[in-house]
């Protein structure tokens, strides 16, 4: 392969793991590139249904190293101990299948309380000029430790497991330029909250962020993690920063010294190319960077605190703060957490407590044990704070909300990534909002979404004014880390004797039957299942909370599938049509009546369609309920591959505005399948009710291999055809 060109850091990373890269061809943005990513991760609510497709297969053991992390399960209730015991009884079904199956095919194991995935991660497999695919879309956060990290749908995990190269569309390159530094109370996470403002929830779609200049030298490696987390929420396919001093010391505390003295004489190749092209350069000065607040209901509406006041005002958002939460896969750093306890420390000193309601969730059980051992986690707990499991709680929807009621509206405010709809309490009334865990610590001691601790005043205990002084903390603890309880299963060395059992009545875990292979025609005069109006993430398709029990039963989860997305018809939720009844019903129920039927059907849908997580059984549940085809303005990265890898026709109208054409009421029929070709467009006939036919063009960005999965009628029955034959 020979490029003849400088080549940036990502390129030099994604190339450097080409499956063929001497016959490769590489065009930004058009090829797909084959690749051997290093390892694989995956959390539980995925991990479920990744080992449940891999099992189908029928291959004996994983071909990369892989780890399995129990970390979505775990409901936010009372405080950590005890909702983790609760958990494990709760849990236990599908943490054993989930254990015997790691053991049985030679995958690591964290078991509940070790922490979320992401921080296991940085903390123990990220390094730099790796590759490595996982089963969540905030996998990108190990970029801040110099690694190309991208979140996929089980399939691809799935794939990689079974030693087939991974597929990735050659991404475009978008370039961040740092200067400057950063000081007071701006954060890294406001870097990436600006930014998510500037590219929005779309705008680095199908591109890799990569970080460079000299501003890149002030950031901690856990703050480019923060960065990298949330460059998920601009739809990219992963961000990454240039490996530097930072990494090296973040390497060695958590017991790596090796892979930083290995990366430190590679220096000069784990960064770009002088002279090296991007797309596109966004250039940000940290030293006139202010700290910023998201919100509410999408992570790209970013204000900067100094204008935050007028904005809470002028959009009447509920001024008073419910709860503030600290933590999550993004900001729950020994930084983050030491910063946060200086100001808590601050409130504490002049006699105050917090206002609002105010959790704490540790990233790791090490950053648990580190920060009770080093004292922080008593004051947050002095001033209100109530430390939660090592595990993702609120931030995906596990949370046992007392305080308000259903429909209620009102204000949080997080360190998360995430605060659409409805994300984190299910209640669509709750106006969630993203900072810094710094602001949100500053904020819950005056309770009031309008206060800016830069600028504005408290009353101490005895009634006389304060101002918080810029916060303060250690990049990494003095002490080193402590590990706190070992809560990792290794694979056993002889697996022979492990079994893997479901029982066939389990309402939580389902063995896989084969989706049908295509029947060879184009698909003619199918009923509309929903047109979709709006927003829709994958959690409109497919929601978390208490869904996520199921995620290991096809049947049983498929019950919530689309329950959140707008119907266009009707502008209601989980109302739509039954063309067999003409009466109005949820949409899994009018979608299983029209399977029994032996009737397939499609789903219409408006711009960025499957935006959010890398959730697969979004794709899964379409699939498995009776759809064919998902036909939208434009789609989402992660969520048109998965529908791909399911056997399904993810299409894109040619003329957006054809949209509009579409009555919830036609009947549609797919020309060109017969002929399905890389590149060439398919036509969409709408049948309308009064008789007109109406023609229009859709396009899709399936290769061969590809169209090969839908022919299969599922990527899994591809695998398991080569199984078969080899």
């Amino acid at each position: 392969m020979q490029l003849g060109h400088p080549l940036t850091l990502s390129e030099k990373i994604v190339y450097g793991h080409l499956d063929d890269p001497v016959n490769q061809e590489i065009i930004r943005g058009k090829s797909y590139l084959n690749l051997r990513p290093d390892r694989v991760a995956c959390q539980d609510a995925t991990a479920q249904m990744v080992l449940l497709q891999f099992i189908s297969a029928g291959i004996p053991k994983v071909a990369v190293p892989m780890s399995v992390h129990c970390d979505h399960l775990i409901e936010a209730q009372v405080g950590g101990d005890k909702d983790l015991a609760r958990d494990k009884d709760v849990n236990k079904e599908v943490y054993d299948f989930m254990a015997t199956g790691s053991a049985k095919y030679d995958i690591g194991f964290w078991r509940p309380g070790s922490g979320i995935i992401h921080q296991i991660i940085l903390e123990n497999y990220a390094f730099p000029g790796g590759l490595m695919i996982g089963t969540d879309s905030h996998t990108v956060n190990a970029g801040g430790l110099g690694m190309v990290a991208v979140g996929v749908g089980g399939a691809d995990a799935v794939d990689v497991m079974a030693d087939i190269p991974w597929e990735l569309k050659c991404p475009n390159i978008f370039g961040v330029k740092l200067i400057g530094k950063l000081n007071g109370w701006t954060t890294p996470k406001d870097v990436i909250l600006k930014l998510t403002g500037i590219l929005t929830v779309k705008g680095g779609t199908g591109s890799i962020i990569e970080y460079f200049g000299p501003g890149v030298e002030s950031l901690s490696c856990t703050g480019m993690a923060t960065i990298c987390n949330m460059g998920a929420e601009m739809g990219a396919t992963t961000s990454i920063f240039p490996f530097n001093n930072r990494m090296g010391d973040f390497l060695r505390a958590t017991r790596r010294g090796e892979i930083a003295a290995y990366a430190e004489s590679f220096a000069h190749n784990l960064r770009a190319d002088e002279g090296a092209h991007y797309d596109q350069i966004i250039e940000i000065n940290l030293s006139e960077l202010e700290p910023h607040i998201n919100g509410p209901f999408t992570p790209d509406l970013a204000t900067p605190l100094s204008k935050f006041k007028d904005a809470v005002e002028a959009n009447n958002w509920p001024p008073e703060i419910k709860v503030g939460l600290i933590g999550s896969c993004t900001n729950s750093s020994y930084e983050d957490m030491s910063r946060s306890a200086s100001i808590a420390k601050e409130a504490l000193d002049h006699g105050l407590k917090a206002k609002s309601l105010f959790t704490i969730t540790p990233g790791s059980e090490q950053i648990r044990a580190t920060i009770a051992r080093d004292g922080h986690e008593e004051i947050l707990k002095s001033v209100g704070g109530l430390v939660l499991a090592n595990a993702c709680g609120p931030c995906i929807g596990q949370w046992d909300r007392q305080d308000v009621q259903k429909g209620e509206k009102n204000t949080i405010i997080s360190s998360y990534n995430r605060n659409f709809t409805g994300r984190n309490d299910a209640n669509p009334a709750t106006h969630a909002f993203v900072a810094s865990p710094d602001l949100v610590t500053a904020m819950v001691f005056a309770g009031d979404l309008r206060f800016n601790p830069v600028t504005d005043v408290l009353m101490d205990a005895d009634g006389k004014p304060f101002r918080f002084t810029e916060p303060s903390g250690a990049e990494l603890p003095p002490r080193g880390y402590d590990p706190g309880e070992d809560t990792y299963q290794a694979p056993p060395e002889d697996r022979s004797s492990v079994k893997v059992v479901i029982s066939p009545d389990s309402s939580r875990l389902q063995f896989l039957e084969p989706f049908s292979k295509w029947d060879g025609k184009d698909a003619e005069k199918l009923p509309i299942l929903i047109k979709v109006k709006g927003k829709c993430t994958t959690d409109h398709i497919s929601m978390a909370g208490p869904w996520l029990k199921f995620r290991g039963h096809l049947d049983n989860l498929s019950n919530n599938m689309l329950i959140g997305a707008v119907n266009a018809e009707n502008n209601a939720v989980n109302k739509v049509k039954n063309i067999f009844t003409n009466e109005y019903d949820a949409v899994p129920s009018v979608a299983r009546h029209y399977k029994a039927n032996g009737i397939r059907w499609v789903v219409i849908g408006d711009e960025n369609y499957g935006e959010g997580s890398a959730r697969e059984q979004a794709a899964v549940e379409i699939r498995y309920l009776g759809g064919i085809a998902v036909i939208v303005k434009s789609f989402a990265r992660i969520h048109e591959t998965n529908l791909k890898k399911q056997g399904l026709l993810p299409l894109t109208f040619a003329n957006p505005s054809d949209y509009d054409k579409v009555d919830p009421s036609d009947k549609v029929s797919i020309f060109g399948l017969t002929s399905f070709t890389p590149g060439k467009q398919l036509t969409l006939r709408l049948h309308k009710e009064s008789g007109e036919i109406v023609d229009i063009l859709v396009n899709h960005s399936f290769n061969q291999n590809q169209i090969e999965y839908f022919k299969a009628g599922s990527a899994l029955n591809r695998i398991a055809e080569n199984v078969k034959s080899s």
